[in-house]
Parts: C-alpha cells; sequence; structure tokens
C-alpha cells in the first residue's frame, strides 16, 4: 500500500482535548490575539500543502485540530518539525520608559530538549 492510499488518522479524543486545552489557555492568557489576514492565508496554505492534513475533515493529522481556526490564534504554532508556520511575534506589553512594545517570541519547542526534560 503506497502513501498516499494510508488512511491518516487522528490522535485520540483525549490527545485531541488536551491539545485543545493547552492551546486555548495560551490563547485566552494572551488576550485572544489573532494572526493578520495575511499571515492566515499563508498559514491554510502551508497547512493545504502537508502530508498531516486530513483534508476531508480541515483537520491537523499531527494535533487534531481544526485548522481553519487554529491558523487563526497569534499564540498557535504548527506541530510538525520543523513548524510549517512563520514565527509570530507577541505584543505582550508597552514599554513606556523606551516608547516601544514589548515582543514575546512564540517559538515551537525544541523537541530534543522536550525529551531531555530541559525546556
Amino acid at each position: 500500500m503506497s502513501e498516499k492510499d494510508k488512511k491518516q488518522e487522528l490522535p485520540s479524543f483525549f490527545q485531541m482535548a488536551k491539545n485543545f486545552g493547552a492551546e486555548l489557555s495560551k490563547y485566552v492568557a494572551q488576550g485572544a490575539p489573532n494572526v493578520t489576514q495575511g499571515n492566515y492565508i499563508r498559514r491554510l496554505a502551508a497547512c493545504e500543502s502537508c502530508p498531516h492534513l486530513i483534508k476531508d475533515k480541515m483537520r491537523c493529522g499531527k494535533c487534531g485540530c481544526l485548522v481553519e481556526h487554529k491558523a487563526k490564534w497569534q499564540t498557535t504554532t504548527c506541530p510538525d518539525i520543523p513548524s510549517r508556520w512563520p514565527e509570530e511575534i507577541l505584543v505582550k506589553d508597552y514599554d513606556e520608559k523606551r516608547k516601544r512594545p514589548v515582543k514575546t517570541g512564540n517559538k515551537a519547542p525544541d523537541a530534543n530538549k522536550q525529551s531531555e526534560g530541559n525546556s
């Protein structure tokens, strides 16, 4: 059976709920920021060309998320390694002294660091 013929399976319901809960808590904690329309379109295009996309359900085969929703949230990252989405810069606060936004990165975690326990 070829790779194209194999049916992509979603993670378990428990794993999808866990993934969604983690993403939702980050999103809410940051004030529910969304990406720009241009970044949203780029993210969806990256998903469309990804072999993990389950196209008939528009779900990511890696995390189980609905890509049309996950791609809107600025706090989310593509679960593939390396990430297929460009890094988003989150504006967390405004530095009055320097008169500029204080930025926090939203980089996908390094798989090697996680497995070693050095997050």
